[in-house]
């Protein structure tokens, strides 16, 4: 048996409120149809309603995010209640989790409290930026116009992470394969050699020795204890400095100037910033408070820092796009397009333009590594798996020298 807490009304039209105890919901249903009640909303009360907020405030995965939003988008913009929105997907969400979010969500807002009120008790699950959104778009009485907005981004912000991964997962998973053969040829195939070469009892090449050695270190119990502390060490130790300001700037700024990543990292958080930013502004968040927002979704110090100053120069009452400029973190060309979004008045289609532009060069640019990175990866293993064969061999060719001596 379960409880059943509805809302309805009478063949008189009068509203009636009240729980229900039932098998199920088909169940619940007869019993208010039996009662002269047609049922605007049925809820089942669950045990899990008597979770504290700080337990159910839980990260939520993003695509589950993105489904809810555009459906709920959907909901709402045909115009069913906010209430009944929420009840149809707490019942089909699969996550258990989101599911009992929602539902607390829906009791929230049954009690009274505004939409983006209680989304904000679960920052874990809803970011500062859908928060945000969704306040403003209850107080432009646009909330399904943002919660499309909100989607679309969300989706794009998918579609760019996907980009990202699908680009460093070949690259990762092949240096891997790379690192494992040269670790088998050096611990199982050099010390066959090795002993060939004792053998001869003759001064062997310096490469050849400086192989033998790292084999033999290798084969040593402790020598996976001392790579792995060191690994750990190393990691550690970029974290605690990563934490500090100066380290995540430096760190950030790090990343910028890889040879071959630090293009793609640029051009994403480019877009990252351009988007957001323009999405807050389209659904109506103050300048400053959507410039405070795409400072701490950045997801880079150095265009974190950039934003930060652009925010303090327009509180001062300058433009947005001055400090952007003088920061030398955005080109010129994404400087003079926000320039003149500002005096046209159409900053926020500026910025989308912008943000669509370099999702493309994201896309052409993944394009290119995946292309590029496929015959380095190849070259690297060819000098890797090849400098080992010669150090192996030199002895060989040289065997008529070492024999003499």
């Amino acid at each position: 048996m379960a409880t059943f807490i509805y809302s309805g009304r009478m063949a008189s039209g009068a509203k009636k409120d009240g729980a229900l105890v039932a098998d199920n919901r088909e169940t619940a249903l007869r019993q208010l149809a039996a009662m002269g009640i047609e049922a605007d909303k049925l809820i089942e009360k669950k045990t899990i309603f008597s979770k504290t907020t700080s337990s159910l405030n839980r990260r939520v995965k993003a695509a589950d995010l993105m489904v809810f939003t555009r459906q709920l988008s959907t909901i709402v913009s045909s115009g069913l209640p906010l209430m009944q929105g929420l009840d149809i997907l707490a019942e089909q969400t699969e996550n258990k989790n989101f599911c009992a979010i929602i539902d607390a969500v829906a009791q929230n807002v049954e009690a009274g409290e505004t939409f983006s009120e209680t989304l904000r008790k679960y920052p874990r699950a809803f970011p500062e930026l859908y928060t945000h959104m969704v306040r403003a778009g209850e107080a432009s009485g646009d909330l399904d116009g943002v919660l499309l907005q909100l989607a679309d981004y969300l989706e794009a912000s998918e579609e760019l992470k996907r980009r990202i991964r699908s680009a460093m997962t070949y690259p990762v998973v092949a240096f891997s394969m790379i690192l494992l053969i040269a670790a088998g040829l050096v611990v199982f195939v050099v010390p066959q050699f090795a002993e060939i070469f004792n053998s001869f009892g003759a001064k062997l090449p310096a490469p050849t020795a400086l192989l033998i050695q790292i084999s033999n270190f290798l084969r040593q119990w402790y020598s996976l204890g001392i790579i792995a502390a060191s690994v750990v060490c190393a990691v550690f130790a970029i974290r605690i400095y990563g934490k500090t300001p100066s380290g995540r700037y430096n760190l950030d700024s790090a990343k910028l100037r890889l040879p071959v990543f630090g293009n793609l990292l640029r051009k994403v958080a480019i877009s990252r910033a351009t988007r957001t930013l323009s999405t807050l502004i389209k659904s109506g968040v103050a300048i400053l408070q959507a410039m405070e927002i795409v400072e701490r979704t950045a997801g880079n110090e150095v265009y974190s820092k950039a934003i930060r100053e652009a925010g303090e120069a327009i509180r001062n009452g300058n433009t947005l796009a001055d400090p952007l400029m003088q920061s030398g973190a955005f080109p010129a060309m994404v400087t003079r397009m926000i320039g003149i979004g500002e005096k046209t008045g159409a900053l926020e289609g500026m910025l989308i333009k912008i943000a669509d532009f370099y999702d493309s060069e994201v896309k052409a640019t993944v394009d290119a590594l995946t292309s590029l990175i496929e015959p380095l990866l190849i070259a690297v293993m060819g000098i890797v798996v090849g400098g080992i064969v010669i150090a192996l061999f030199m002895p060989i060719l040289q065997l008529p020298q070492i024999i003499n001596q």
